[in-house]
């Protein structure tokens, strides 16, 4: 998807298990790597998307999001329900690539906005959002994909 100074974003596959079972067990969300394999393929042929940071060796990021129609908007919303970056690989703007890539994705399923799950007492993530254009609603921040006309 995206490619810079030896950093890849891009689609995440079964052969990404390990190493995202490894990111996820040091944020505190153990799963098995065979357990993720089966949830990479079921994304990946769903209303939906999980993207990784690649840089030398296993990931270093994940951003997945899912996308749905509603009764409130024209447009499908994009709902980002994960955002890791490892702790060793942070300030380096891995996570602001991963949003940007999760909103070209949200873009290209017909998305009109995005939001990010960020829980009522992940202060960081939210600081995140905030930094990066959402606005806080509470456990969701929420910003457009397309400018207003």
């Amino acid at each position: 998807m995206a490619s810079r100074y030896g950093l890849e974003i891009r689609a995440a596959h079964v052969g990404d298990a390990a190493g995202l079972a490894e990111l996820l067990r040091g944020s505190g969300h153990p799963v098995a790597a065979e357990t993720l394999a089966e949830r990479i393929e079921a994304v990946r042929h769903g209303a939906s998307a999980a993207l990784v940071a690649v840089e030398w060796g296993p990931p270093s990021g994940l951003v997945v999001l899912h996308w749905y129609a509603s009764l409130a908007a024209n447009l499908p919303t994009a709902q980002i329900t994960t955002l890791l970056v490892d702790p060793d690989a942070r300030r380096r703007g891995l996570g602001r690539l991963l949003l940007k890539a999760a909103s070209q994705a949200a873009r290209s399923a017909g998305c009109g906005e995005i939001e990010l799950l960020t829980g009522l007492h992940r202060t960081d993530l939210q600081a995140f959002g905030a930094a990066t254009g959402f606005s806080d609603q509470g456990a969701v921040s929420v910003r457009p994909l397309r400018k207003k006309a």
